[in-house]
């Protein structure tokens, strides 16, 4: 029946006199989106809307399930749209939209027209009371109610007319592309996949980087967080996945610093890497899944000496959230189950058993100087070997 989608935005509506740009990013990405579908799509935008329209056979359910992927969309609904032949003819088209939407005629329901064309012959008070009477002439059963109806039936009255009922809610935030690009560090872990999605929501296109630990980590590793990646990018779009050996590193610091300041030492190296890799790939920021006090690196003072490194911002979206408000966005995007698949990365591997809770930034720095002799050379290696992974969803 229906062979057409209009998509509602929300934020995007209040942007000004750039709108068009936000909408422009919005209608590319539903384009990318509606590639993972069969069958062929028009995306048009006009003046506050934007309308998909089926000009093949195509899966209705593969349809809205790509188009909930599209961050920008706050709602999806699916239209049926008809010539304009006269009130006459919209009636009768109204009364078998109604008849095929709902066999079961035992709810309440109001019309809610829109005349956006003003040279229609009648206004939208008008249409909501003519067309409201149609309907209950052809269902006596229905009933109306103008303040909280089972059914909100929509009228709009443009270049054709559309109709439509149901709005399937959309992922909100911003469209993937409109604002800038971070570099989010990827492990096999809950949290991270979840902090990519969160920050690509606020239309931030995400590439990752990934510290590899062979032979300490397995390629099962890799490529869990491969698949993570992936899963990932069903939102955001390609991701570029930047694998850096990490083991000559890891090795050097475990041998020459103190154990019980292992992850701090070891988490401060992965930033300055990430961040090198960001600058060079324009990237704005980075991106960690960190939340206060989860783990002995994550307390305010870990996360204040970790911090000292960069230069660029570092984007921690899940800060204030505790494990269960994380593993719920997991589950919801689809990366909980590859997550706890137990192949452990490079950060569980070297974690000391009893790891600083409170480290002194200047005493942490000392103890550094006792990688002078090689780190510089390790960690341009580790640059020189990175491994670049397009990866992309599949589904």
């Amino acid at each position: 029946m229906f062979t057409a989608f209009l998509i509602k935005y929300a934020e995007i509506g209040v942007k000004g006199k750039n709108r068009y740009l936000f909408e422009e990013a919005l209608v590319k990405q539903i384009k990318n989106a509606l590639k993972r579908c069969e069958g062929r799509f028009e995306v048009t935008r006009t003046p506050g809307r934007i309308y998909v329209e089926a000009l093949s056979e195509f899966d209705y359910d593969e349809t809205v399930d790509n188009l909930k992927t599209v961050f920008g969309i706050s709602g999806i609904c699916p239209v049926v749209h008809v010539e304009d032949e006269g009130f006459e003819k919209l009636g009768q088209d109204i009364v078998k939209y109604m008849d095929n939407v709902y066999p079961e005629k035992n709810f309440t329901f109001k019309v809610q027209a829109r005349r956006s064309r003003k040279n229609y012959p009648l206004n939208s008070m008008e249409l909501n009371v003519e067309l409201g009477g149609v309907i209950l002439d052809a269902f006596p059963e229905l009933k109306v109610d103008v303040h909280n109806p089972d059914v909100l039936l929509n009228v709009e009255i443009r270049e054709k007319i559309y109709i439509y009922s149901e709005t399937i809610p959309g992922p909100g935030g911003m469209p993937i592309g409109s604002n800038g690009k971070a570099m989010l560090l990827l492990s096999g872990g809950i949290d991270s996949p979840v902090a990519g999605y969160m920050i690509a929501k606020r239309g931030v296109k995400i590439d990752a980087v990934y510290f590899h630990a062979p032979p300490y980590t397995s390629d099962r590793a890799k490529q869990k967080v491969i698949d993570l990646a992936k899963q990932v990018s069903r939102y955001t779009g390609p991701i570029y996945l930047h694998v850096i050996n990490f083991t000559d590193i890891q090795l050097y610091i475990y041998e020459k610093c103190p154990h019980d300041e292992l992850t701090i030492i070891m988490r401060r190296y992965m930033m300055k890497i990430a961040e090198h890799i960001a600058k060079e790939t324009e990237c704005l920021g980075l991106i960690t899944g960190e939340s206060i006090g989860q783990v002995a690196s994550q307390t305010v003072q870990s996360l204040a000496v970790t911090n000292e490194v960069c230069t660029l911002p570092v984007f921690r979206p899940l800060i204030g959230f505790d494990k269960m408000e994380i593993v719920d966005v997991s589950e919801k995007i689809g990366t909980y189950e590859t997550s706890i698949l137990p192949y452990e990365d490079c950060c569980t591997i070297f974690v000391a058993k009893h790891p600083v809770t409170k480290p002194n930034l200047n005493i942490i720095k000392r103890h550094e100087q006792n990688l002078n002799e090689k780190i510089e050379e390790l960690m341009q290696t580790a640059l020189d070997t990175d491994e670049v992974i397009v990866v992309n969803y599949e589904g």
